[in-house]
């Protein structure tokens, strides 16, 4: 606190105050003496009122004395008071500061303690790194004085190289080149006589543990499937009871052949076959609609273009009716759930369509049966082997509508209709299209040979049959050191006979490989084929 806080300035200007009203006072007095001169009792009055007021002027003024007296007091208190307290507050002061100095002082003492050990392990650091780069000077020294004892060694070694490579030169009579040559045909012999004879154990090993596994195995998935041998061909030939009924059929200028074609898509074929007319065209749908379009309007005896064209409507929505419900019952007899509807109807379709004379949905159901129980023998998931099986020709229902294999179409169609991507694969690649990616795939391909090779499964025509023969004993006999090629078991097995002074037994083995190779990829066939290699030396001698 200031001295300004407690002035004794307003006493001073009180008392000043004070002496100019005693003045006016005195003046007022003397003008009132003056005027009154003649009134004494007034004058004592007025002098008695005097001596108060200059007594009661005096006492104030005492009191004025008194009061700055203590002001002055009471401000050298406060200066007195102030001042202690700012003293306690530096004291306050320079404690914090000097504990807060004396932590700092701690501080740096711990990190100059830290910094010493740091330059101590700098120091140890920096003399290591000096023993290495001398050590590594060292070696660099070394290695290069080793570098130059090779490099020496290494001219000295090629001179001596090349003086032996002359002496052989000169003693076997050959050049480096032609003995490499030779040298290089020997191993690659050695070699293949060596791979040849260690295939052939394979072979003996693998064919003795999975023959016997393999049979099994087909032979379960045969006779736990129990369907019929000889399926219902798609027939496009109609029956009459009579010939009269072929001119009914044609009708008025040809009027009736017309609608029927026209509302079929179909051609109908009329000519002197007895009692028989030939439906012709495409799409097995469309035929089928047309020869029961016929036979509906035969035994109704009731043939005209509106009776035709209402026949046909009918006959379309029964046989659509009927593909459906062949895809259903197919679907439900093998347990498979939640298949698209369009790839149940396109399973029906394959109802009315052949592959080599074999209905190819009663071979899908087949091939998804024995695929299912081939995968249970083996520990895998008959149900996804069912349902590779039963889709794997879904293809040829629309194959005649879209280019490509059947295979290839089949496996786009499950990709397109949301089938699992193992299922699409095993259609995709059951002809190897594509590399199948998992063991359903290769297990699909069997089922479908199995179901293709069984007795009676498939017909072809003869001039196919010989072209077929002829094609297998044509590939075989193209090796080299095949004398004569057979071809026995309606085309099931060949029997390839080679020379024994031109092929070794290991040498049999591989030709017998090679020629499998050759005949799976450019021949098309039911089934497999059996390449059985013969090799076999004759000694004829003649007693006279």
């Amino acid at each position: 606190m200031g001295h300004n806080d407690f002035s004794p300035r307003p006493l001073v200007i009180a008392a000043s105050r004070g002496v100019v009203i005693e003045n006016l006072t005195m003046s007022v007095l003397s003008f009132l003496l003056g005027a009154l001169a003649g009134a004494a009792g007034p004058l004592y009055f007025l002098f008695n009122q005097r001596q108060q007021l200059l007594l009661s002027q005096s006492r104030q003024e005492e009191r004025v004395r008194q009061i700055q007296d203590g002001a002055e007091e009471r401000v050298r208190s406060l200066e007195r008071e102030a001042e202690l307290r700012d003293q306690g507050a530096r004291l306050r002061l320079k404690a914090e500061l000097e504990r807060e100095y004396d932590e700092r002082q701690k501080e740096v003492a711990q990190q100059k303690r830290r910094l010493d050990k740091r330059e101590e392990v700098l120091d140890r650091k920096i003399e290591q790194l000096d023993k290495r780069d001398a050590e590594l000077d060292r070696r660099l020294t070394q290695v290069d004085k080793d570098r130059e004892a090779v490099t020496q060694e290494a001219a000295r070694y090629g001179e001596l190289k090349e003086a032996a490579a002359r002496r052989l030169e000169e003693v076997a009579a050959m050049t480096m080149a032609d003995a490499r040559a030779q040298l290089i045909d020997e191993i690659r012999e050695d070699a293949r006589r060596e791979s040849a004879r260690q295939l052939k154990q394979i072979e003996e090993e693998t064919r003795r543990t999975l023959k016997k596994r393999s049979g099994e195995i087909i032979a379960t998935a045969i006779q736990r499937y129990a369907g019929e041998y000889v399926a219902e061909n798609t027939v496009a030939v109609v029956a009459l009871p009579n010939d009269d009924m072929k001119g009914r059929i044609i009708g008025r200028e040809g009027r009736n052949i017309r609608a029927r074609e026209a509302a079929t898509g179909c051609d109908l074929i009329i000519d002197d076959t007895p009692e028989a007319v030939v439906v012709s065209g495409f799409d097995p749908v469309r035929r089928q609609v047309a020869r029961r379009t016929i036979e509906e309007l035969v035994t109704d005896g009731r043939i005209h273009p509106a009776r035709i064209e209402e026949v046909v409507r009918k006959m379309r929505k029964a046989i659509n009716n009927e593909i459906r419900e062949a895809g259903e019952q197919a679907v439900f007899d093998l347990g498979i759930h939640g298949a698209h509807p369009e790839i149940i109807r396109l399973l029906g379709t394959l109802k009315v369509r052949t592959s080599y004379t074999q209905n190819v949905l009663h071979h899908s159901i087949e091939v998804a049966y024995f695929a299912g129980a081939m995968a249970e023998e083996l520990g895998l998931d008959g149900q996804i082997a069912r349902r590779c099986g039963l889709l794997h020709d879904i293809g040829k229902a629309v194959d005649h509508e879209t280019p490509g294999s059947h295979a290839v179409i089949g496996g786009q169609l499950a990709k397109k209709f949301k089938e699992n991507g193992i299922v699409s694969n095993a259609i995709w690649s059951h002809h190897f299209d594509i590399e199948p990616t998992s063991v359903y795939g290769p297990l699909t391909n069997a089922a479908d040979a199995l179901s293709a090779a069984r007795p009676g499964a498939r017909r072809e025509n003869v001039e196919t049959y010989i072209k077929r023969l002829e094609n297998l004993e044509r590939i075989c006999s193209d090796f080299q050191g095949v004398e004569k090629a057979y071809a026995i078991q309606a085309g099931r097995e060949v029997r390839v006979i080679v020379g024994s002074d031109r092929v070794n037994d290991e040498g049999s083995m591989l030709l017998a490989k090679e020629i499998a190779g050759r005949v799976e990829s450019e021949m098309t066939y039911p089934g497999q084929i059996k390449i059985t290699v013969i090799r076999e030396i004759r000694t004829t001698e003649i007693a006279h």
